[in-house]
């Protein structure tokens, strides 16, 4: 029995557990479904504050921006009003200016048409009056002649003759005295001058040629310098205008040109081109483009060291470049920097002698020949003495100095006593036994001629005479003129040429066109 009621209480014990735990249970499932009912209501309820946290923030900005929108808008319309209101302003503005133009030209129109009415009844007054001297000279000269027995032109024609008469006669007198009375001093003074002038001057006798000798370290290079079918001569000759002559003369190749300074330009591009060791027809075109560069840099330099060996100081930039390109120039085979330079020496001794300013009579002495070194080739039309005596003036020279260059020819009149010590100094330094050469000059004056006549020609870049004026090379613009063209301007120089010139033999005129197509890759 004991254990029997054991067992029943131990199975109502766990069924009054069960029972207990089941309600346990379901009361805690009851409460975890109110709180997750409850945290839903909850997240729901910040969801739909967010949502309208967040529309209204929308909302804002959207406002914001069509408020920044209309900004800018209005902005705009008020720029472009503004714009409106100014352009509309300048254009009264100018209608008004026009206006008082107009009105302004009304009334010097009217001041004008007054003005030509008087002057209409001045010039009528002014041709009554004369008609009247006229009338009362004539009479005058009718009476005169009335009273003398003689007419007008006789009477003239005695006066004349009385007047000529007494003239020559107080002249001569005067021209006799002085005659005497100089050639007591004057020729041995001149003459002891002139003498002791040229003995304190010493110089060289220059002879320019018109071809340099360009010397090779062996015959090898020669090849190279003519090139593949000879484009780099042919490159060398066009870029430089000198004819370059390769011929059986071991280690030598010959320059000719009658430009000098063309002929220096040749001789040292091709110095740096065979010491570079690179011959092609572009680096010979720059080459030769650095070596005018550097000649120009020398002559410069030239023009400097001449003006203060002879104590020159104040002397123009341009005129000393001047200077220096005598250099490269020569006159009757006389190189004319040497001259100049023996000039300016033998000027500042006689203006010394004679109790003038040496020092501008050296100055006067040194630039007498620069207009005979023009920069184009049209003031070769001006004679040298005027064309340096314009460059003289232009850039600040003494009128003393001006007129000593541009009368030591008797181009002008000679106005100083500088003017006729330049002209004597010139003809000395010229006279002297060797110091020039009229074959030369003549025939450098010939090829200069030749070009000339090229330039002539429309579409003309380049024009050299080569081969002793046997030839003259013309390059032409490729844009200008066609190949067609080409051979007519060929035919058309020669015509002028063989119309205009007188020379011995045979001209040669060979026209050049060349295209060029450069790209650049990049």
């Amino acid at each position: 029995m004991d254990l029997t009621t054991g067992i029943i209480a131990l199975a109502l014990g766990l069924v009054v557990g069960f029972l207990i735990a089941k309600l346990l249970e379901k009361g805690k499932a009851a409460r975890t479904v109110e709180s997750a009912k409850k945290e839903a209501a909850t997240i729901l309820k910040n969801a739909a504050s967010e949502g309208e946290s967040l529309k209204k923030d929308k909302i804002y900005q959207a406002k914001e921006k069509f408020l920044e929108l209309k900004a800018e808008h209005e902005k705009v319309i008020n720029n472009k009003d503004k714009k409106i209101t100014e352009t509309e302003k300048r254009i009264r503005d100018k209608e008004s200016q026009v206006s008082g133009e107009i009105s302004r030209n009304k009334k010097l129109n009217a001041q004008l048409e007054t003005k030509l009415q008087d002057l209409e009844k001045r010039k009528t007054i002014y041709e009554r009056r004369q008609e009247e001297v006229e009338k009362l000279h004539k009479n005058q000269i009718e009476q005169l002649e009335v009273i003398s027995g003689l007419s007008a032109e006789d009477a003239r024609g005695q006066l004349l003759e009385s007047l000529k008469e007494t003239a020559k006669s107080d002249a001569m007198a005067y021209l006799q005295d002085s005659l005497e009375e100089a050639k007591l001093s004057a020729q041995q003074e001149a003459k002891k001058i002139i003498v002791n002038t040229i003995q304190r001057i010493g110089t060289e006798e220059a002879v320019e040629n018109c071809v340099s000798v360009f010397n090779l370290e062996s015959d090898d290079v020669k090849g190279r310098i003519i090139g593949r079918e000879g484009r780099n001569i042919r490159a060398l000759e066009a870029a430089t205008g000198v004819e370059i002559i390769v011929d059986d003369t071991p280690e030598a190749i010959i320059l000719s040109c009658f430009d000098s300074v063309r002929r220096e330009v040749a001789r040292l591009s091709l110095h740096k081109l065979v010491t570079d060791g690179r011959i092609h027809p572009a680096r010979i075109e720059e080459i030769v483009r650095k070596t005018e560069k550097q000649i120009e840099q020398e002559i410069l330099e030239v023009g400097k060291r001449t003006v203060i060996d002879l104590g020159i100081h104040g002397l123009h930039s341009e005129l000393i470049r001047l200077v220096g390109r005598m250099k490269y120039r020569s006159s009757y085979g006389q190189n004319l920097l040497q001259h100049s330079r023996e000039v300016a020496k033998l000027c500042g001794v006689m203006a010394a002698e004679l109790g003038l300013n040496p020092k501008i009579a050296k100055r006067a002495g040194l630039l007498h020949d620069i207009g005979k070194v023009p920069n184009s080739e049209t003031e070769l039309e001006t004679p040298h003495a005027i064309l340096g005596m314009q460059w003289a003036e232009k850039y600040g020279e003494k009128p003393e100095v001006c007129n000593a260059i541009g009368a030591h020819h008797d181009e002008i009149e000679m106005n100083t006593l500088i003017a006729p010590v330049v002209q004597v100094c010139d003809a000395i330094s010229g006279a002297r036994p060797g110091a020039r050469r009229q074959v030369l000059d003549s025939y450098i004056q010939r090829l200069k001629d030749l070009e000339e006549i090229a330039f002539g020609f429309g579409g003309v870049q380049k024009a050299y005479a080569i081969q002793a004026g046997r030839e003259l090379r013309v390059m032409v613009e490729s844009e200008k003129v066609s190949d067609e063209k080409a051979a007519q301007l060929s035919f058309e120089i020669s015509q002028k040429i063989q119309t205009d010139m007188t020379y011995p033999g045979q001209v040669k005129v060979t026209v050049i066109r060349e295209t060029r197509a450069v790209h650049v890759a990049k």
